[in-house]
């Protein structure tokens, strides 16, 4: 039995946990994976319950609730990326099947839950001394859906857009 967390994030699905746990699980390799699958019932084809999975050392549970509760932009996962590599990599990838992109660096995956891939850099911008260069940052950001570091540098830098 792996020791828990104190906090847990607990995403509730309709029917596709399994599917959403898996496709989750190989989008963020490192340091993911599913520990658990609770069915109901003692076969493997039978319908999944809940499971319990890491993803880059995160622990989330899922649930297949049913349809009465749906994800809504009020709660997102934030996605620290260090490398536009990184966030052209899991912006693809959270978008396949059918995910839909949003503004400032958000998307919906597929299964409706928000994500923000966010480069480590914006923070520092945004947070610089001068008002202007983190001004010129926001209205950079604002004008983008996935963020691009190149982009916010020039912008920070007072270079053009």
């Amino acid at each position: 039995m792996h020791a828990m967390q104190k906090i847990t994030p607990f995403l509730w699905f309709d029917g596709n946990a399994e599917e959403a746990v898996k496709f989750y699980v190989s989008v963020f390799k490192k340091g993911s994976k599913i520990i658990s699958l609770h069915r109901a019932g003692d076969t493997d084809s039978a319908p999944l319950m809940s499971a319990t999975f890491q993803l880059h050392g995160q622990q989330f549970m899922a649930l297949n609730g049913g349809p009465h509760y749906k994800f809504t932009e009020a709660i997102s996962l934030f996605v620290d990326c260090e490398t536009q590599a990184e966030v052209d990599e899991l912006w693809s990838k959270l978008l396949e099947g059918g995910g839909q992109t949003q503004q400032c660096g958000w998307l919906k995956d597929r299964f409706g839950l928000s994500w923000q891939i966010v480069p480590s850099v914006l923070g520092k911008l945004l947070g610089d001394k001068d008002p202007e260069k983190s001004r010129r940052v926001m209205e950079a950001m604002l004008g983008m859906v996935k963020l691009d570091i190149a982009g916010l540098q020039r912008a920070y830098d007072g270079t053009g857009t």
